[in-house]
């Protein structure tokens, strides 16, 4: 059984969801594992993580929508305001959602889906400076 660990870094534009896919995908080809499993982590609280369709734009789209109608920004009952009124609303948002995947590697690759990708959803206003963990484990 072998092991790797790689810092992946993602500059955000604000809140979206940015799919990381590829560069995960490239590093895992790399590695020569054909069976094993590949963990997925953001070293973040207000931002996420979530597998997602990467054909439609409209899937993405229709989330943030969702997240910002289930978790609005200006709801009086927040007490942790000091660093804005997107800074706890992204708290929760990443609390319904996701800090970490486990992804399955099966020939070589993550088993993803045809239409899944891997996606960081920034669930503050402004651009971030994002760090994702890959830690592959396998044979």
């Amino acid at each position: 059984m072998r092991q790797f660990v790689r810092q992946l870094g993602v500059e955000t534009r604000g809140k979206g969801l940015y799919e990381i896919t590829r560069p995960i995908l490239e590093w895992v080809a790399q590695l020569e594992i054909e069976t094993g499993m590949l963990t997925v982590y953001i070293r973040h609280t207000s931002a996420s993580l979530t597998i997602q369709e990467n054909a439609d734009p409209d899937v993405l789209h229709d989330l943030e929508t969702f997240f910002a109608r289930l978790v609005p920004e200006d709801d009086p009952v927040y007490r942790h305001t000091m660093e804005g009124p997107d800074d706890m609303p992204a708290h929760i948002r990443a609390a319904l959602t996701q800090t970490h995947l486990a992804i399955p590697l099966v020939d070589g690759a993550p088993a993803l889906g045809t239409w899944q990708g891997i996606y960081l959803f920034e669930h503050r206003r402004r651009p971030h400076s994002r760090t994702v963990v890959l830690h592959a484990t396998g044979a």
